[in-house]
Formats: C-alpha cells, sequence, structure tokens
C-alpha cells in the first residue's frame, strides 16, 4: 500500500495506466517501478446443521412436486446475506423429496 507524499492518505489506482491518485487531495503520482495488485481471501468454513430427526421438524400443507403428497417437513436455512431472507426447505413426508422455497 502506497501513500501520498503530499497529505499522507491512502493511494487509488489513478484512470490513466501507471498512475495512482490520493483519495484526499487528489494528487497523481507515477511510481517508480512495476505495480501489483494483489488480495488475499480466508475462505469461511460455513456450518449448517439440520437435524436428521423427522419428529422435531415442523409440519406444513405443501404439495410435493414428486409424487403429490400434501404435506412436507420444512426447516429455515441463512444460504445468503444476513440482510436477505431465509432458504425454506422442505421435504415430502411421504417419498423423502427435498426441495428449496426462495418465497
Amino acid at each position: 500500500m502506497l501513500f501520498c507524499p503530499k497529505c499522507g492518505s491512502v493511494l487509488k489506482a489513478g484512470k490513466k495506466a501507471g498512475e495512482l491518485e490520493c483519495i484526499r487531495c487528489g494528487a497523481k503520482i507515477k511510481p517508480k517501478g512495476e505495480l501489483k495488485v494483489s488480495e488475499q481471501l480466508k475462505a469461511h468454513k460455513k456450518v449448517e446443521v439440520v437435524s436428521e430427526d423427522e419428529e422435531v421438524l415442523s409440519k406444513t400443507k405443501e404439495q410435493c412436486p414428486k409424487c403429490k403428497h400434501p404435506e412436507a417437513y420444512y426447516w429455515l436455512v441463512q444460504t445468503r446475506a444476513s440482510d436477505e431472507a431465509a432458504t425454506k426447505f422442505l421435504k415430502c413426508c411421504k417419498c423423502g423429496y427435498t426441495w428449496r422455497d426462495y418465497n
């Protein structure tokens, strides 16, 4: 990370190739040598706990798309960002087919 020699703020990539621009004062600097931009991301482990015990899962009147049985178990999982709705998973009480409901 490079800093502005005038005000000390962080420099970002400028509009022209090979040029850096200060985010505070707007000074344009042409650095010596080659510029290299890299980013290192750490993988977050995703933990999902779903009970396989059907006795603890709630039931709903939802028709199975496979066997047309009118009742299914369901559970909610936060599969996307926390500010978005959870994904509802359903499992047919008769045939065991599992599907998602995004509504």
